[in-house]
């Protein structure tokens, strides 16, 4: 294993921490809930859901976490703004720790980071995301929020890989007047966490490995991906069947958690029981390596062994 020279950074988002050495916390764990397409949806429009089913999987999520020690994150996805207010209540009455919000839709992103700060949610909350994509509309709400934590889209389709992703965030590279990292610290968030996003399977996919090594050497900041989104667009995969998938997902899950991912965006909560287990298996792989400078007692390495 190695250690980085630069000093980690290790960010609290209502108790639980992301950030730090190679080995020193548990991989935080994100699954996603109610995103397009998702079954325990009836009306995507409306927020209308089959809450007993949604309950099942949050608490799945939680049961594992401390079953594993690998911290969890809820991400909430919503199309609409009426869909994020009847989710967001959901999460309020059936998960107690941080919560990321997020969605396709600038305006709909806007409203969760004016209404958690109006409702008192906002220390609770991961923004998703700033990245180039960004309306002023939604800069400006975001600006005017109490949301302090935020995840840098560190994408950059005029150059793709792991130079054009630091540019992006250092300097805004041919995209952007300023930096990602720049813009968050100026739109009043304390808390960043980098993600490269992730190309498909052949098209570059396997950069966002290598970026989380570069990007936590360079800057210090905790890194993770949604590398599960590699797999979801391999189209050899789709026609597999589902324990081949599950696999295959459990295994890129594992390669970035070695690649010093310090959270995972892991895809649909249902995978929850497939990436735990990996998680904590690579947790504890990483930390037996640097044995001597684990400390944390919730770690895997202390709870499963």
């Amino acid at each position: 294993m190695f250690r980085f020279r630069r000093e980690q950074s290790v960010v609290n988002v209502s108790g639980v921490k992301l950030g730090g050495q190679p080995g020193e916390l548990a991989t935080v764990l994100c699954g996603t809930i109610f995103y397009q397409g998702h079954r325990v949806v009836k009306d995507e429009e409306k927020g209308l859901f089959d809450r007993e089913r949604a309950e099942g999987l949050v608490a799945r999520q939680a049961e594992l976490a401390e079953e594993t020690g690998c911290p969890a994150v809820l991400h909430l996805y919503a199309r609409t703004a009426d869909a994020f207010e009847r989710y967001l209540d959901f999460a309020e009455r059936s998960w107690g720790g941080p919560i990321i919000v997020d969605s396709a839709d600038p305006a709909v992103r806007a409203f969760a980071a004016r209404l958690v700060s109006e409702l008192g949610y906002a220390d609770r909350v991961i923004y998703n995301s700033i990245s180039l994509a960004n309306s002023e509309e939604e800069m400006d709400a975001v600006r005017d929020s109490e949301v302090d934590s935020a995840i840098l889209l560190a994408y950059n389709p005029s150059e793709p890989g792991v130079d054009g992703s630091l540019k992006v965030l250092e300097t805004g590279g041919s995209v952007m007047v300023k930096g990602l990292i720049t813009l968050a610290r100026e739109l009043g968030f304390a808390n960043l966490l980098v993600d490269p996003g992730v190309l498909p399977l052949g098209s570059g996919a396997g950069a966002a490995l290598r970026f989380s090594v570069v990007a936590k050497a360079r800057l210090g900041l905790p890194v993770g991906s949604g590398i599960h989104n590699a797999m979801s667009t391999w189209a050899w995969l789709r026609e597999k069947e589902t324990t081949s998938r599950k696999c295959c997902d459990a295994a890129a899950a594992a390669m970035q958690l070695l690649a010093a991912a310090d959270f995972l965006l892991y895809g649909p909560i249902e995978n929850a029981d497939f990436i735990f287990p990996a998680a904590a298996m690579a947790d504890i792989l990483i930390a037996e390596a640097v044995s001597d400078l684990v400390e944390d007692a919730g770690h895997p390495l202390h709870r499963l062994i």
